[in-house]
C-alpha cells in the first residue's frame, strides 16, 4: 500500500489492443496536450504481438482533473494502474510527456518496469516552454461558438504552425452544444515548470533494458543529454530516426515501429 510520502494515483482512462495476447502487458503514454487516442493505430500494430493499454495521463483525455502535475504524481498513477489490474511488471513505452513520467515510474519503482522506451525526450530539464499555448487556448472566447473553424480562428495569432493548432484542438469538445477544452489547462499552465524540467533524482537508476529513440531534426536528445541518459539508464542505447522531428513516431511510424518491436 502507498504510504502517506506516496499517495495513491489517480485512476487513469485508456485504450486497449491486443486482449487476447498474452504476456507482459505494454504501457504506451502520450505527451504534453496529446491523449491515448493520437496512439491508436500504432497501438493496434502492437496489438499483434502484445497487450496493450495506452493511457490518458491526468488532466489529458478522459483521465480525471487534479490541481498538480508532476512526474512523481504521473509515476504514482501509473503504479495505480498496474497494481488496480494485479500487474506485476508492465514494458513502457513514452513520448515527450509520458516519456518522462515512464522514466520516473522506471526509476522509482526498477522492479515494475521490465522494459523501458523513451521517445525524444531526456532525463533533464529545458528551458522551453509550452505556456503560450496554454495561454493561447485559455483566451479562446468558446461561449457562442458554433464551428471548431471560429475557436481555431482565435487561436491562429498566438499559435501561428497550422499543423500545431491541429493538433491542440484535437483537445477541443463539443457536448450540449458548447465547446470545452478536454484538458486541464489550468493545471498545466500551473505545472509547466515542473513539466519542462525533470525532478532531482539523486543517484536513482535503473537497470533494465532502456532503449530512447530520437528525431533527427529535433534538439530533444542530443549528445549533451548523454551523460545524464547514461547515469540514470546505464544500459541504454540511443537510435536517432532521420527526417523525423519531435513527434518520431507520427513523423515516421514504420521507422519507429520497427526500432520499437526489435526492442521489445
Amino acid at each position: 500500500m502507498p504510504s502517506d510520502a506516496e499517495p495513491r494515483g489517480l485512476p487513469l482512462t485508456y485504450l486497449e489492443a491486443g486482449e487476447q495476447v498474452g504476456g507482459t502487458p505494454l504501457l504506451v503514454l502520450h505527451g504534453l496536450f496529446g491523449s491515448a487516442r493520437n496512439w491508436q493505430t500504432i497501438a493496434r500494430r502492437l496489438g499483434e504481438r502484445h497487450h496493450v493499454y495506452a493511457l490518458d495521463l491526468r488532466n489529458h483525455g478522459g483521465s480525471p482533473w487534479a490541481p498538480t502535475m508532476s512526474y512523481p504524481e504521473m509515476a504514482a498513477d501509473l503504479l495505480r494502474f498496474l497494481d488496480d489490474r494485479g500487474f506485476a511488471r508492465a514494458a513502457v513505452v513514452g513520448h515527450s510527456m509520458g516519456g518522462k513520467a515512464a522514466m520516473m515510474l522506471a526509476l522509482a519503482h526498477p522492479g515494475r518496469v521490465e522494459r523501458l522506451v523513451v521517445a525524444d525526450i531526456a532525463p533533464v530539464a529545458y528551458t522551453h516552454s509550452h505556456a503560450p499555448y496554454v495561454a493561447a487556448m485559455k483566451a479562446a472566447r468558446l461561449e457562442g461558438c458554433s464551428r471548431r473553424s471560429e475557436v481555431d480562428a482565435q487561436l491562429a495569432a498566438g499559435v501561428p504552425d497550422p499543423s500545431l493548432r491541429a493538433f491542440l484542438m484535437q483537445n477541443l469538445v463539443q457536448e450540449n452544444g458548447r465547446f470545452h477544452w478536454r484538458i486541464n489547462l489550468d493545471a498545466l499552465a500551473a505545472g509547466m515548470d515542473a513539466l519542462i524540467g525533470f525532478p532531482d533524482v539523486g543517484t536513482a537508476r535503473y537497470d533494465g533494458p532502456t532503449l530512447f529513440i530520437g528525431g533527427g531534426r529535433s534538439d530533444y536528445i542530443t549528445p549533451d543529454h548523454a551523460p545524464a541518459i547514461a547515469r540514470h539508464f546505464p544500459s541504454a542505447r540511443t537510435e536517432m530516426v532521420a527526417d523525423a522531428g519531435h513527434w518520431v513516431h507520427a513523423e515516421r511510424p514504420e521507422a519507429f515501429v520497427t526500432l520499437l518491436e526489435g526492442f521489445l
